[in-house]
């Protein structure tokens, strides 16, 4: 038992010191409004609260943003900066941050744009055709046209179209009745003619088929 006990111990130790090693050359400032601190200090100290050190969150209540497309993340921190973006899950985590400056979106854009993109959880594949359908094909007869015309073959994303591949398909269905719903992302305005006669049903069967592209964890 004291073996075993030794044994996790040296393992606690030995993970200590990676963490603390990884992140000895970020600014401890907690002083999080202030302009002079860095991209990475605002993810040590901040953003990893909620969507982790590398931007790949763990709870589908905040997006995913390893690998997303760094046009993207410009323009969204820009819209909360200002309270441009207005739907109820970013004004409620991201309208505190009115005192980001230019560089520091760009550096937080950089960064994780610059991560590994999002991996994709084991979907069943029989769940997937009709999603699969109208993200490849869309629905002519509603006026639905597909995904991949805009976000890639792949989801891969484009500047300002979202990387969507492996995002968490709760998020991308709430943000679906956003578009649809309110005016509360302007920038999204094309989405709202887009996905404006999709089903319920519909919504989620193609945010399932989105999550479930890209490489596996």
């Amino acid at each position: 038992m004291k073996t075993k006990l030794s044994a996790f111990s040296s393992a606690l130790l030995i993970l200590a010191v990676t963490v603390l090693g990884a992140c000895s050359n970020v600014d401890r400032n907690r002083g999080v409004n202030n302009p002079a601190l860095s991209g990475q200090t605002l993810v040590a100290q901040v953003c990893s609260t909620c969507q982790g050190f590398t931007g790949e969150s763990v709870s589908p209540e905040f997006p995913k943003l390893n690998g997303q497309q760094r046009a993207y993340l410009v323009a969204q921190l820009t819209d909360f900066k200002g309270h441009v973006r207005s739907d109820a899950k970013g004004t409620a985590y991201m309208w505190g941050f009115t005192h980001l400056t230019p560089e520091q979106i760009d550096q937080l854009a950089d960064y994780f744009s610059s991560q590994a993109p999002m991996h994709r959880p084991a979907v069943p594949a029989q769940s997937l055709a009709r999603g699969e359908l109208i993200f490849k094909s869309g629905l002519p007869d509603l006026g639905v046209v597909q995904c991949s015309a805009c976000h890639g073959a792949q989801a891969e994303g484009n500047a300002t179209f979202p990387r969507l591949a492996g995002q968490h398909a709760s998020y991308i269905t709430a943000q679906i009745q956003v578009f649809q719903r309110t005016d509360q992302r302007p920038r999204g305005e094309p989405m709202k003619q887009v996905t404006h006669l999709l089903s319920d049903e519909d919504s989620k069967a193609v945010a399932r088929y989105i999550e479930s592209i890209g490489e596996p964890r």
